[in-house]
């Protein structure tokens, strides 16, 4: 492991880095709004099955499974390539990034212009530091129904099996609703039950609200196409969510949640990237790679990898680089709130754990 006790900015990683970059790293890659609709149709088709489920005799219906799981993985491709086509790596027109964006973003019910607030504005410059939505909660911070809910349902040494499944399948969810009530009701960026409360102005709020009331109907137009049925809605709709939403939380829990708190934006302290089977990486745009899109956030995805290989070369031993299972292990082997930048702590704070990764 590399020993350096200095900080080494974003924009400091940048600069070093990009010299040895091809430039087609940077140009824009309009085939993933091809993704991104093909995603949507095969929700689509998934629905139009579902919508005849009740023709099938029960002892059919596992048949659906598969099919929810296929629903599941798009729900996750649709996230991954809203947020690229939000960091405006794959076209320019902003109103066409605003309409794929929110169609993308329907099924995980975050307006495009909150996750441009709360994701690319906060979270990307502030990352792990006191001010980043996205952080673990503090110790010290009041014990809320949103911290309550963290540390019940998010993996840790601590967590009920059966809350945490219950918790894969639901923390979007959570996320998203209390950013956005902290937003849309608070707004003075005193919002106690959020890690960290941020602000917008009255014509970004309407803007989240209008997107809103849009998401609202779209989910409104499905439910009703599955006829309010119960078993159409189990099946095609709340089973392919929970599915999609775990499996992008798996991502998302892993990548800040084991590192220490940093007051410089350092993103091989502050972020890890994984090491998953390259069906993933095929599927899911190189998501696995996050620490190196925190370097280049509008870096076509197709080219982590490369930057992953500068990194090793240029920073050698600096970065958090792990294998799936085994980051997944160390957060179920840790407690998930800060007591310092580098220790964490369980709800009680009687249990102190150093950060895993932390770097001398």
């Amino acid at each position: 492991m590399q020993i350096n006790n200095r900080m080494i900015t974003q924009a400091e990683y940048a600069k070093t880095l990009r010299p040895f970059l091809p430039a087609q790293a940077f140009e824009r890659d309009p085939s993933k709004i091809f993704v991104l609709l093909l995603n949507i149709a095969v929700l689509i088709c998934g629905w139009a099955i579902a919508s005849q489920l009740d023709k099938f005799p029960l002892y059919l219906l596992w048949l659906y499974l598969p099919i929810a799981v296929v629903m599941g993985n798009s729900v996750i491709v649709l996230l991954f390539t809203s947020h690229n086509i939000m960091h405006g790596s794959v076209i320019k027109n902003t109103r066409l990034i605003h309409i794929l964006s929110l169609l993308g973003l329907t099924m995980l019910w975050m307006p495009p212009t909150m996750w441009k607030a709360v994701h690319n504005q906060e979270h990307h410059s502030k990352t792990n530091s006191l001010a980043d939505p996205d952080r673990n909660y503090l110790s010290q911070q009041p014990k809320t129904w949103g911290k309550w809910i963290q540390n019940l349902f998010v993996p840790s040494f601590a967590v009920n099996p059966l809350f945490l499944t219950v918790g894969m399948a639901t923390a979007w969810g959570v996320h998203t609703f209390r950013n956005l009530t902290s937003v849309l009701i608070f707004n003075q960026g005193n919002a106690d039950y959020v890690p960290a409360a941020f602000s917008r102005n009255p014509k970004k709020r309407v803007e989240i609200f209008g997107e809103l009331l849009v998401m609202l109907s779209l989910h409104f137009c499905i439910i009703a196409f599955l006829q309010f049925s119960p078993l159409k809605l189990v099946l095609g709709y709340f089973l392919p969510i929970g599915i999609g939403y775990a499996g992008l939380m798996f991502y998302i829990y892993t990548n800040h949640m084991l590192c220490r708190m940093t007051t410089i934006n350092d993103p091989l302290i502050n972020s890890i990237s994984l090491r998953v089977p390259k069906i993933f990486d095929k599927l899911h745009l190189n998501f696995s790679y996050h620490t190196e899109h925190h370097i280049f956030p509008g870096i076509n995805s197709d080219y982590y990898p490369l930057v992953q290989e500068l990194i090793k070369t240029h920073y050698p031993g600096r970065m958090n680089l792990l294998d799936a299972g085994d980051a997944w292990n160390l957060l179920m082997e840790t407690p998930r709130h800060y007591k310092d930048e580098t220790t964490f702590t369980d709800w009680s704070g009687k249990n102190t754990v150093t950060c895993p990764l932390n770097q001398k």
